[in-house]
This record gives C-alpha cells, sequence and structure tokens, in this order.
C-alpha cells in the first residue's frame, strides 16, 4: 500500500492573511514545478494571488475570462471589502462555472482537476473559475472497433468529453450522469449513466454501492473498475460490455442498462450483460432485417468454429476415424506421415504459436505488427510443414479457427474462446468427442450459473423469453422491437408469473 506523504494542514479553513495562505499552498504544492503562483491586484489595488496547473488549464480562457478582467478593473468600479467576492462573481468574471471554497482540501482537489483558484487579501474564502482544458486527444474514429455503417466518433480520455457524445444522442433529462469518485490518492471522476424511468432500480443502486465500496490508491482506466465491481473474477466470460462508441452505449442506456464512464480512459463499460449480448454489433440494427440474420447466423456459427474445430480435429484423427470419409482420411494420414508428434500435441504447439504471432502482431508498431502477423504465420506454418513438424491440414484447421476468432465482434468476449479452446483440446486428446461433450456440458453449466447484476447470463433461453427471444439468435424486423428491453429483476419476475 502506498503511504500517504502529504503534509498535515496547519489550519483547515483559509485564511484573511493572503501571504499565509500563499505559504500554506505552497506547502501543499511543494516539488510540484507544475502548479503556478501568479501574484496580481485587482483594479491596481486588492492584492490576490492565482493558483492554477500548467497544462490542465485552457491558457486563453485563463487570460481572457480571469486574468484581462482583474487586471483591468478600475479602482472606481471596485465596491466594499464585503463584497468583492460577489462583484466578481456575478460581474467581472466572464466564466460559466465559478465557486467558491473556504477549506485548503477543496481548493487543493479542484486545483488539481483543471480549476484556477483566486485568492483574495482580506477573503476567507477563494474563488473557483473552471478554465479547465489543455492539449487533449480529439474525437476520432473508434481503433478497436471498426464500423462499416454507423456513427464514426469514439470516446476519449476526457469525461466530459465523453458524456456529451452521449448527451447528443438523448437529448432528455430523463438521461441522468451521477458524480462520484474513486481512488484515495488519483482521485478519479467517474460517472453513472442511466435513464431514469427504464433503468432497473436494483440494478443501479447495486452498481453504484459496488463502486462506493472501492478502496484502492488510484483508478487508471475504467478496466480496474471493471475488474473491482464483477461478480465472478475467475470466470472466463465477461460480465461487463466495453466499448469505445458512444452509439453502442446509448443503445445499451435505451434497453435499461447502466454506464460507468472512466475520467481518462476512452473505454466505457456496460451493465448488465448476456451471452447473446456479446455477439450483436450496432450493425445488426442499422442494415435491413434479411441482412442482419445472414451476417447473425454467419458470426453465430464461426464463433462455434473458433471455440471446437481444433478439438473436433484431435478427437476424429485420434479416437473416431471412422466418422471420417475414406479419401479425406487418406489424405490426412498421407500429410501426417512422418509427424512425430501426435495429434493433440500438435494441436496445442500450432495453438501456442498463433496466440504467440497474435500477441506479436498487436504489441508491436502498426505498421510492423500487420506484417509479423501475416508473413511470420505464411512464413512459419510453410517451414514447419516442410520440416515435418506439423502437418497441412492442422495448419489448415488452426487458420480457420483463427480467422472465426476474428468474427467475434467483442475482443473480451473472444478471448474467453481463446482461453476455452486448449481445455477442450486436452478433453478430446484424452476422452475424443465423450471428453468434448463432457467439456461442453461443464461450460453450459457455468454459464446456467452466471449471472450479470443479477440477470441470468443466458438470458433470454435460459430463463426461456419468447418476447425477448426475437432479437437473439435472429433479429425481428425493427418495428416489432420498439418495446425490447434489457432483462432485468422486473422483466424476469413478470416473465416467471406468465
Amino acid at each position: 500500500m502506498i503511504q500517504d506523504k502529504h503534509p498535515a494542514l496547519p489550519a483547515e479553513k483559509l485564511h484573511m492573511d493572503l501571504q499565509k495562505n500563499d505559504h500554506l499552498l505552497r506547502i501543499i504544492f511543494a516539488g510540484c514545478s507544475d502548479v503556478v503562483f501568479r501574484p496580481l491586484e485587482i483594479g491596481g489595488r486588492e492584492k490576490a494571488l492565482l493558483i492554477y496547473i500548467d497544462g490542465l488549464v485552457d491558457d486563453i480562457m485563463l487570460d481572457e475570462c480571469v486574468i484581462k478582467p482583474l487586471m483591468a478593473c478600475l479602482p472606481s468600479h471596485q465596491t466594499s471589502k464585503e463584497n468583492i467576492l460577489d462583484f466578481l462573481k456575478n460581474q467581472l468574471i466572464a466564466n460559466g462555472q465559478v465557486n467558491s471554497a473556504a477549506e485548503f482540501s477543496k481548493l487543493e482537489q479542484t486545483i488539481l482537476k483543471g480549476h484556477a483558484a483566486i485568492c483574495i487579501e482580506g477573503q476567507k474564502d477563494a474563488l473557483l473559475v473552471g478554465v479547465s482544458g489543455g492539449k487533449t486527444r480529439s474525437v476520432e474514429q473508434p481503433s478497436t472497433e471498426n464500423t462499416v455503417r454507423g456513427a464514426r466518433d469514439s470516446f476519449t480520455e476526457i469525461l466530459r468529453t465523453n458524456t456529451s457524445l452521449i448527451r447528443r444522442r438523448i437529448r432528455s433529462s430523463r438521461l441522468k450522469f451521477d458524480m462520484t469518485t474513486v481512488g484515495d490518492l488519483a482521485q478519479t471522476d467517474v460517472a453513472i449513466a442511466y435513464i431514469s424511468g427504464i433503468v432497473d432500480e436494483f440494478t443501479l443502486q447495486e452498481i453504484k454501492m459496488r463502486i462506493e465500496k472501492i478502496k484502492t490508491e488510484a483508478i487508471l482506466e475504467s478496466g480496474y473498475i471493471e475488474q473491482l465491481i464483477e461478480e465472478r473474477t475467475f470466470s472466463p466470460f465477461p460480465q461487463f460490455l466495453v466499448t469505445e462508441r458512444p452509439d453502442y452505449v446509448v443503445s445499451g442506456l435505451l434497453q435499461g442498462q447502466v454506464a460507468i464512464v472512466t475520467d481518462g480512459s476512452p473505454f466505457v463499460i456496460c451493465a448488465p450483460m448476456t451471452f447473446w449480448g456479446f455477439l450483436q454489433t450496432g450493425e445488426d440494427y442499422y442494415e435491413r432485417v434479411v441482412y442482419a440474420n445472414f451476417i447473425r447466423l454467419i458470426r453465430l456459427l464461426f464463433a462455434m468454429i473458433s471455440l471446437l474445430l481444433p478439438s473436433l480435429y484431435v478427437a476424429l484423427t485420434t479416437f473416431h476415424q471412422q466418422m471420417i470419409p475414406t479419401n479425406l482420411l487418406l489424405s490426412i494420414a498421407a500429410a501426417r506421415e512422418g509427424v512425430p508428434f501426435p495429434a493433440l500435441v500438435e494441436a496445442i504447439i500450432m495453438e501456442i504459436t498463433f496466440e504467440g504471432l497474435r500477441e506479436a502482431g498487436e504489441r508491436l508498431p502498426k505498421q510492423i505488427g500487420q506484417a509479423v502477423s501475416i508473413v511470420g504465420g505464411l512464413v512459419v506454418g510453410q517451414a514447419a510443414v516442410e520440416a515435418g513438424i506439423v502437418s497441412a491440414p492442422m495448419v489448415i484447421v488452426v487458420s480457420l479457427t483463427g480467422i472465426a476468432s476474428f468474427t467475434i465482434p467483442r475482443y473480451n468476449f473472444g478471448l474467453a474462446f481463446r482461453l476455452l479452446r486448449f481445455p477442450l483440446i486436452l478433453f478430446a486428446g484424452m476422452f475424443g468427442l465423450y471428453g468434448i461433450a463432457v467439456g461442453l456440458l461443464i461450460i453450459l453449466v457455468h454459464l446456467s450459473g452466471l449471472s450479470s447484476f443479477g440477470v441470468p447470463y443466458l438470458f433470454p433461453t435460459a430463463p426461456y423469453s419468447f418476447r425477448v427471444l426475437k432479437d437473439t439468435f435472429f433479429r425481428a424486423p425493427l418495428w416489432t422491437l420498439f418495446f425490447t428491453s434489457q432483462p432485468n429483476k422486473r422483466t424476469l419476475r413478470k416473465e416467471g408469473s406468465k
């Protein structure tokens, strides 16, 4: 645990002596070279001190809205010392966010969030002006979620930019953003977004309670919150939707989900989520129903291929050769002639090699990574076949499995399939098709007992709901889906009573 080295403040409240406030603030920000202490005079008469952090404020806004009005104010325009704060707040400072603080702790936290503080001689309160800005990344196209048809904007690392992207799409006062702060040291702002009247209150209160119970020094990314509030830590299947696309978040909010927006992270997490929700994309609703259903069918088929194809190949070639057509069996046997490893070891070697190539392609720079993943796969596969280490059919199986895994739209959900592929290969190499059946049964039992904030993971197939099922395997026409919402405790009770 990081020990708190913050110096104890001699006084909780601000003093009326400006020099004493200056001294105590310099103690608080000792060693912080980016904190600027700017002495100035208001109208050439009242001494004041401007404190802000260089890089966290908009310099133009600070100059135009704060420094110039304060220094250009004529002495004849000044009011009495008792009313000077009201005069500055209501008439002089041209900014929409002007507040006051009387405690050093609040003053410190607000300055660290990018606001400018103004301490005035003879005043026990300081003015806080919202001039946060600085260099930030602009709104760009999503880098991890490509889209064929749909919005091209994505979330950034600035919380207020992200909330504005959501607000632009839902222009209603029922859209709420509950703000909280997480992390004793970093003090990360977190916004909990939901639509009043649609969200399930049980889910909302449960998420709020879990976030409030987080005890940590810092939240560096939304993944911290995801791991600290999830129900089943050791489950390979994710319980949150992780996305950088605002239209996906808006779609979830309209279905009753709760979105968690973390300052400093371009990824927003949404809950509750179900197994079938991870296999759907926004394009499923932007395209006509015939196209959408065909793509969903392809996606579901290739998801099963990515999970089962290597284990099926190992089981059939090791235990159940009679199930393979004769001509195909002869081709496989001829290709495997001279391979020193059994099919089980061969499959594990190729799967680990493919996962290593994929990881190398993701970690290297973009231009180099693509060359490594493509050329490396071709060269290594061809060389391994020519050396007799693996057979050509196994290279084809592993390559097709890798291509199939790319059709899964959610990265974290695809990781579950990639992870479970290895135990299924082991079961197939030891027990054949019976081992695969046992492995699938274990996965199904686990999924049946898994839930996301009270919502069964396999809903609407278990428990069964015909009303929601029309947007699961296939998508019904869009005009029939307007009243389909994300399952919650209330809808599950209604479905159970029918």
